[in-house]
């Protein structure tokens, strides 16, 4: 067997050039992930992974291999303290100042249709994104819901119907407490035009139809209705808010965006 110590380690060698690198690491690594959920149950899921560190100008590489140890080493439930304990490993076994994790998933939750109960998984797109810098962690979560947003242009000018759309609202909140990220989902799908299950029977077709009917959004009164639950949330210190709405009658998508940081108001 080869002595390691005999191997000559050509990342730690000294670099010349004078510039250090903001971000080196590696991107897109699948890896199992567990995340409990608001239930209490632990959801088993596969996670996509970026992790990167500072590299100062003097070092020539940094160790990939030890990110894919740090990742195979968690292999128990993830949570926000847990992700920030990975952040913290990151940096001291790699020796920088620096730290930056994403794990993106997808994420289940059980959901009754309206009217006839039938239960039915949704899916939604789930990020953990962390920095450590200054040897403090901040953890942000990133939440993209899908929903039905329905046009009150539409519904005022025409005889009879009014279009309606599928819509993402992506929300990137950061907290100074404890978040579900079935907290995040419900603030979004209460302030739809409607809300989005998987399986759904006729009487419960004639309920969600008619509630969006009842509740039209255009993309600007999406993002603020939001934005004013997130206001009133006094668990959320920071957030950036999108709505994009897939737009029945057009060949483009209606946008809008709010970002407030609490702690500089």
């Amino acid at each position: 067997m080869t002595d390691s110590t005999s191997i000559p380690d050509v990342q730690n060698s000294a670099d010349r050039r004078q510039i250090a690198i903001n971000k080196v690491g590696i991107k897109d690594i699948l890896h199992p992930v567990q995340v409990k959920d608001r239930t209490g149950k632990v959801q088993h899921t596969v996670a996509n992974f970026n992790m990167y560190v500072d590299l100062p100008h003097h070092f020539k590489g940094t160790h990939m291999s030890r990110f894919v140890e740090i990742l195979n080493s968690h292999e128990h439930e993830i949570t926000v303290e847990s992700f920030k304990v990975m952040l913290s490993e990151m940096t001291e076994r790699l020796d920088a100042e620096c730290g930056h994790i994403e794990m993106r998933f997808t994420y289940f939750v059980n959901k009754k249709a309206p009217e006839s109960g039938v239960e039915s998984l949704l899916d939604y797109d789930v990020t953990f994104i962390g920095a450590r810098e200054n040897n403090k962690n901040c953890v942000a979560i990133k939440v993209i819901v899908p929903v039905t947003s329905l046009c009150p242009c539409s519904k005022k000018i025409s005889d009879y119907g009014a279009h309606n759309q599928r819509s993402h609202v992506t929300v990137n909140v950061r907290t100074n407490g404890f978040v579900w990220i079935e907290d995040i989902i419900d603030i979004v799908e209460a302030e739809a035009s409607c809300e989005l299950y998987s399986l759904l029977k006729r009487p419960d077709e004639k309920v969600v139809t008619e509630r969006a009917y009842d509740n039209p959004k255009f993309v600007e009164d999406m993002v603020r209705d939001v934005a004013a639950r997130l206001n009133d949330d006094d668990r959320i210190t920071a957030y950036t808010l999108e709505s994009e709405n897939f737009e029945s009658i057009h060949n483009h998508s209606a946008y809008a965006l709010i970002e407030n940081d609490k702690t500089k108001a």
